[in-house]
């Protein structure tokens, strides 16, 4: 009997841990409602051309809802869906590499970096993918360390 309370208190814990963390890392992703990427598809990105995903082709990973244009689309994303997540949380890459900032994109301006999207602010005369390609070996590896301080 001891045994199984204990395994019973294991397994609760577990569960509740697991629940707080995907709670965290959905906090700190960039979402409208619980959806990534305002509603495009991270498989589209892969394939060369954004697409708006449909509601009906939705798939949850951690905490973090995305949808899929394609039947297809959804099942690669669910047998590697930390293949296809967009880098920092959805953020603008620049942003969070020159300043650790949160800041909005435009889901149309992307880049795939060594198999990785990276999304990107574009509005108002401001592109900042342009300057991202100008340092991106160096706003990357700040991107890189400043995410690692919001999703601790």
């Amino acid at each position: 009997m001891k045994k199984q309370i204990i395994c019973l208190l294991v397994v609760l814990m577990a569960a509740v841990t697991s629940a707080q963390n995907q709670n965290k890392r959905s906090e700190n992703f960039n979402l409208d409602g619980n959806v990534a990427i305002m509603g495009y598809d991270p498989v589209a990105y892969f394939k060369g051309k954004p697409e708006q995903g449909k509601k009906e082709l939705s798939a949850a990973y951690q905490g973090v809802v995305y949808y899929f244009s394609t039947a297809a689309n959804k099942e690669a994303f669910t047998k590697n869906p930390t293949g296809y997540e967009p880098q920092y949380g959805g953020w603008c890459a620049y942003a969070m590499g020159s300043n650790a900032e949160k800041v909005e994109i435009n889901p149309e301006t992307f880049k795939i970096v060594d198999g990785k999207l990276y999304l990107f602010y574009n509005a108002f005369f401001n592109n900042t993918l342009k300057s991202w390609n100008k340092q991106e070996a160096t706003l990357k590896a700040k991107a890189d360390a400043n995410w690692k301080k919001f999703i601790k």
